[in-house]
């Protein structure tokens, strides 16, 4: 069983209310169960985080390194901002994948900057609550990949 932390940050809690439009209408518990579903089928276990705070966000980064083999994040507006979560990422050194509800390449400038696409594997936006299962099955190709070399 591949063990996968998934990641969520600011204003996640808030969807299914948030401007649905651009985010959708599943909520972060749906979300969540659709991953977990996923999981299942593939063959990996989600220790499942979310935290309106930077600094737990870094917690649960550093947390993974004990007992993952990737992470999943959603950083939200932090991806743009912080600098903390991007040098998390870098210091566990586990494959990860960042994700985003909506295309943030086709929004406002500010968003289309992400300070942890570097020390990411990838980046999967633009698909809504399927940006998710996409990048799970992504983060799951990559560790199977690593550990057959």
């Amino acid at each position: 069983m591949i063990k996968i932390a998934v990641v969520h940050g600011p204003n996640l809690d808030l969807l299914g209310l948030r401007e649905p439009a651009l985010y959708g209408t599943h909520t972060l518990e749906q979300i969540n169960e659709a991953m977990n579903g996923e999981a299942k089928q593939i063959g990996a276990e989600l220790r499942i985080t979310h935290s309106n705070h930077e600094g737990e966000i870094v917690e649960a980064v550093h947390d993974a390194h004990q007992w993952a083999q990737g992470i999943v994040i959603n950083a939200a507006a932090y991806t743009h901002t912080s600098v903390a979560i991007r040098d998390a990422i870098e210091a566990v050194r586990l494959p990860t994948v960042e994700v985003h509800l909506s295309n943030v390449h086709a929004r406002e400038a500010f968003r289309q900057r992400s300070l942890i696409a570097e020390v990411c594997a990838g980046q999967i936006s633009g698909f809504g609550a399927m940006s998710y299962l996409l990048a799970l099955r992504a983060l799951m190709y990559l560790v199977r990949q690593a550990a057959a070399e």
